[in-house]
C-alpha cells in the first residue's frame, strides 16, 4: 500500500474512532445482536456468496465453483436441502476450498490439472474500507497483511462481552500483556473492550520499539489511537514497555488491584499468563481473584497446572488473524482448551488432512466467515488447526445463547507456537537450511527447530544441531539466528524480540529427529498429532 493509500485509510480512522468509541454497546444489546446473527446464518452465508463470490469478478472463489459446475442456484438448493454444513461439505467435496498453503499465498491454486495464479490480497474482503492494517503474528512467511475495520472490532466485541460477563471479569480492573502495531493483537483488545465501554485500566507491551524496526506509519497509528481516544474523553491507556523478565510486575499489579476491587483481568498469550503465574509464586503473591483471558497457543496441562497454582484462574479464546475471535472459553469445559463456536460469525467443517511426515491424518479445521466485516472473505479455507469438534450440553451462559457446538483439543500439525509468537514457513526454512549451514557448516539435513514443554510447561525451541557439525560457541548459533530473524521481516523481528527475553532457544547437541517416513522436518513437533473426531 502506498503513502497516498495509507494517508486515506488512516484518515478514515481518524473520522470513524470517535464514534465507535462513544457508541459503546449493552449487555442486553449484545444478547439481541448475536441472537439475530444466529437466527440469520444461513442467509447471512448465502448474502456473503451471492455479492462477496458471484458479485465480484476477482474473486478466487469463481473458478472453484465454475470447475465444480456450480451457480448460485445451486449453493441456494443445497443450502435448503443440507443446510449450511452440509453445503459446504458438498462444495469442499466438489474441489471448491483453499488449502493453509493457497491462502497465505505460497503456491498457486491447483484443481483437475488448471492453476490458478493469485496475487497477494486475492482473499482481502474487496468492501470493506479498512481503518488501519497489521501483519499476522510471528514469523509465517513473508507475513500476512490483514486490514482491519472496526465494524469487524464491533462485531467481534459482542461475543467478547457476553464471554467476560459470564465469566464474573466484565467490570473488573483490566490489563493488556500484548504487542503494538504491526501486531495487531494489543490494539484489537484495547478498541474490543473499549467499545463493551470497559477501556482497559494498562497496557503493557513486552517489544520496545528500540528493539525492533516498524515503520513510521506503525508508530505513529498506535500513538495516533491513543491520542485521538483521549481527545474523545474516553482514556486509552498508552502502552508501556514490560519485558518478559518482568512478569512480577503485572503479577503485583494484578495483586494490588485485587486488594483494592477484589478482582482483575490480564488478557495475554498463554505463555505469558504463565511466566505472571510462576513469578507471583516465586514472590509468595496470591493471584487469588485474577483472571487470564488467553490465547495464542494451545493452553496445555502442564501450563494451566502453574497458571492455577497462582491462584489464579483462567478462560481461553482462539481465533486467526483474518478472522478475529473464532471460539471463546467455556465455563463448565471438560478439559484445558474447550471452547464455544461462535456460529453467528462462522461455521467450521472437518477434513482428512495429511500431517506433513507422519502416516496420520487430523480432521483440519476448513473455516468460512459470516461476517460482511471479515478483514478476509473465507470460503472452506484449510487452516493449520485440527481438534475435537462436538455438540455437547455444558450448562454455560453461552450454550444457554444458542451457542451449542464446542472446539476442543486444538492443536497445530505444523506449526510452532509459544511466548505468544508463531514459527512457520519459509523464513526459519531459510535460516536453518542455508544461514546456518553457510555460517557453521554442514548441511540442511544438520539442523533443526523442534517445539518442547519444558518442567514447568514453557514452550522451549530447541535448535537441534547435528553433533557432527563442530561448534566452539552454542551461544554463537543462537545469535546468528535471532540475528537473522531481524533481518527477514517486521513479523519475524518482533518475533525475535520476544524469543531473546524469554530464553526460550536452546541448543541441543543430537541428529536431527526423522518422522515416521524418514523426514527431515525442518520444524518439528514432539508432540505427535493424533487423530481428532471429526
Amino acid at each position: 500500500m502506498g503513502f497516498f493509500a495509507d494517508l486515506k485509510m488512516y484518515s478514515r480512522f481518524a473520522l470513524s474512532l470517535p464514534g465507535f468509541l462513544r457508541k459503546t454497546v449493552s449487555l442486553d444489546e449484545a444478547r439481541a445482536i448475536i441472537e439475530r446473527g444466529l437466527a440469520r446464518r444461513e442467509a447471512s452465508f448465502l448474502r456473503l456468496v451471492e455479492r462477496g463470490v458471484f458479485g465480484y469478478r476477482e474473486s478466487p472463489y469463481l473458478p472453484l465453483l465454475k470447475l465444480a459446475g456450480c451457480e448460485m442456484g445451486d449453493i441456494e438448493t443445497l443450502v435448503r436441502s443440507e443446510g449450511l454444513e452440509g453445503t459446504l461439505r458438498a462444495l469442499r467435496e466438489a474441489g471448491v476450498y483453499i488449502s493453509f498453503e493457497e491462502f497465505k499465498g505460497r503456491k498457486p491454486v491447483e484443481r483437475n490439472g488448471q492453476i490458478i495464479s493469485l496475487g497477494p490480497h486475492a482473499f482481502d474482503n474487496p468492501f470493506l474500507g479498512p481503518h488501519y492494517t497489521a501483519e499476522t503474528g510471528g514469523s509465517t512467511g513473508a507475513g500476512t497483511r490483514v486490514e482491519t475495520d472496526l465494524a469487524h472490532l464491533a462485531a467481534q466485541s459482542h461475543h467478547i462481552m457476553i464471554t467476560r460477563a459470564m465469566h464474573e471479569v466484565l467490570d473488573v480492573p483490566t490489563a493488556i500483556w500484548r504487542g503494538v502495531l504491526p501486531d495487531g493483537s494489543g490494539i484489537n483488545n484495547l478498541l474490543r473492550s473499549a467499545h463493551i465501554g470497559r477501556v482497559p485500566d494498562r497496557w503493557f507491551t513486552p517489544v520496545r520499539y528500540g528493539d525492533v524496526k516498524p515503520s513510521l506509519k506503525y508508530r505513529l497509528a498506535t500513538q495516533g489511537t491513543v491520542r485521538l481516544g483521549r481527545l474523545c474523553g474516553v482514556p486509552l491507556p498508552w502502552p508501556e514497555h514490560v519485558g518478559i523478565d518482568r512478569a512480577d510486575l503485572i503479577a503485583r499489579w494484578a495483586v494490588e488491584m485485587v486488594r483494592e476491587r477484589g478482582a482483575c483481568l490480564i488478557i495475554a498469550p498463554v505463555s505469558r499468563a504463565l511466566r505472571v503465574a510462576v513469578r507471583a509464586r516465586e514472590e509468595s503473591l496470591d493471584m487469588t481473584g485474577a483472571t487470564f483471558m488467553i490465547a495464542g497457543e494451545p493452553p496445555t496441562p502442564a501450563k494451566v497446572r502453574e497458571i492455577m497454582r497462582s491462584g489464579a484462574r483462567y478462560f481461553t479464546t482462539y481465533g486467526l488473524a483474518e478472522s478475529g475471535r473464532i471460539g471463546m472459553g467455556c465455563r463448565n469445559p471438560v478439559s484445558t482448551n474447550d471452547l464455544h463456536l461462535m456460529k453467528d460469525a462462522f461455521a467450521i467443517i472437518q477434513h482428512p488432512r495429511k500431517v506433513p511426515g507422519w502416516d496420520i491424518e487430523v480432521g483440519a479445521f476448513n473455516v468460512t466467515s459470516l461476517l460482511p466485516s471479515a478483514p478476509k472473505l473465507m470460503l472452506n479455507v484449510e487452516v493449520d488447526d485440527y481438534g475435537i469438534r462436538e455438540r455437547r450440553a455444558c450448562g454455560c451462559a453461552l450454550e444457554a445463547l444458542g451457542f451449542d457446538e464446542h472446539l476442543r483439543e486444538i492443536h497445530s500439525f505444523r506449526k510452532l507456537t509459544g511466548e505468544g509468537v508463531t514459527l512457520v514457513g519459509s523464513e526459519i526454512v531459510h535460516i536453518l537450511e542455508a544461514v546456518l549451514p553457510a555460517r557453521f557448516g554442514g548441511t540442511a539435513l544438520d539442523y533443526q527447530l523442534m517445539e518442547e514443554e519444558d518442567e514447568q510447561g514453557f514452550t522451549k525451541l530447541s535448535l537441534i544441531v547435528s553433533p557432527s557439525v563442530r561448534l566452539d560457541d552454542e551461544e554463537a548459533v543462537i545469535r546468528v539466528v535471532l540475528d537473522a530473524m531481524s533481518k527477514e521481516s517486521v513479523g519475524a523481528d518482533s518475533a525475535r524480540s520476544i524469543l531473546s527475553q524469554a530464553r526460550s532457544l536452546r541448543v541441543r547437541r543430537m541428529e536431527p529427529v526423522l518422522t515416521a517416513r524418514g523426514k527431515l522436518m525442518p520444524l518439528y513437533l514432539s508432540r505427535r498429532p493424533a487423530p481428532t473426531e471429526q
